[in-house]
């Protein structure tokens, strides 16, 4: 079992793989007194007891209009809704791969009525940034959703297929230039697994990160990169609109909707990175205050608001929690590290 986050004077030492990845699992189970802590920035305090509904606050560790934000606001939304939460209110605390956040978040011991949305970006952002904090200084949670990556070039690209892309990237490994997210991204961490599996060395990529997927597109149209990897949901209105050309989807299945896009694993690269988004606990909050809080998660993801969201955002239901949760954390880690490690990163 993971240990208790330490002291607020103390420091874990970020190169130990136990204490940067597993958290304390919200599922019912003893834990420690709580004992509210200030915080740097605007929310409210958590009371000890009482209905965590009546005040919540969803903490986006990342700018308004990213993933993060999309994924605290569609929550905080059908929360609305349905009545869920009297008062849910989404704070930013941008920067880092989400650890800037997270590191504010695991001073909040027993701050109950605070949660943090996380998510592969922060395993990536943790092992990037070596932070001295990890999910091993809050409660887990639950994992809710997962939306797929999507490779795709400009519309008159020649390439039409995985088979395409690899034939003419082995030509000219480091003069093939991709495009997507923050380096460590998981589109940057998609586009590595993807040179692998077709046999091109991840330390011969060359990559130009971008803040998302319209600037992403923008680079395929001037002709300043080549192909690019992004979130579905940031560019299927681009797909739909054939600016860009959708060559392969990084999902089990084909995307509803866009049946016509076939899979990088029907097409013989198994690429199995997800984007997926959950919930962390603050540290030290009780396993009443655990349980009060997944009721109000398991609501929510139950809602018809919600189940509206993941349709709208093409996102997919993977809702997991407790032991489930951990071990799915510590496997995502070790792939994420793994291919961080690949890219020299």
């Amino acid at each position: 079992m993971p240990k208790a986050p330490p002291p607020d004077d103390s420091v874990p030492e970020s190169s130990h793989p136990s204490r940067r990845t597993f958290g304390r699992i919200a599922y019912g189970a003893i834990a420690l007194a709580a004992i509210g802590t200030a915080t740097t920035y605007s929310v409210k305090a958590a009371s000890a007891k009482g209905d965590l509904s009546s005040n919540l606050t969803l903490i986006a560790p990342a700018g308004a209009g990213g993933g993060w934000d999309g994924f605290a606001r569609e929550t905080q939304q059908a929360m609305r809704v349905d009545r869920l939460a009297n008062n849910a209110q989404v704070v930013n605390i941008p920067g880092a791969g989400g650890t800037i956040g997270l590191g504010k978040f695991s001073t909040m011991h027993g701050q109950a009525d605070t949660i943090l949305a996380t998510g592969t970006a922060m395993v990536g952002g943790i092992a990037l940034n070596k932070s001295p904090v990890g999910f091993d200084n809050t409660t887990l949670l639950a994992r809710v959703a997962e939306d797929y990556d999507v490779l795709i070039a400009a519309a008159d690209s020649p390439h039409n297929t995985i088979d395409d892309v690899i034939g003419a990237w082995k030509k000219d490994p480091k003069g093939f230039v991709w495009t997507g997210g923050s380096a460590g991204s998981v589109d940057h961490l998609t586009i590595a697994q993807l040179a692998l599996l077709g046999g091109i060395s991840a330390s011969d990529i060359t990559y130009i990160p971008k803040s998302g997927g319209g600037e992403a597109i923008q680079t395929l149209l001037s002709g300043t990169t080549d192909f690019a990897s992004c979130g579905f949901n940031e560019v299927s209105d681009q797909i739909d609109a054939g600016r860009v050309k959708a060559i392969g989807v990084a999902a089990p299945e084909r995307i509803k909707g866009f049946e016509d896009v076939p899979t990088m694993s029907e097409q013989g690269y198994k690429v199995t990175l997800t984007n997926w988004r959950g919930w962390l606990g603050a540290p030290d909050i009780t396993g009443d205050e655990s349980a009060q809080l997944l009721d109000v998660l398991t609501k929510t993801r139950d809602s018809a608001a919600w189940k509206d969201a993941l349709d709208r955002n093409k996102w997919t239901d993977v809702w997991q929690t407790g032991e489930e949760f951990a071990e799915f954390i510590k496997e995502d880690t070790s792939r994420v590290e793994k291919l961080l490690k690949e890219l020299g990163l």
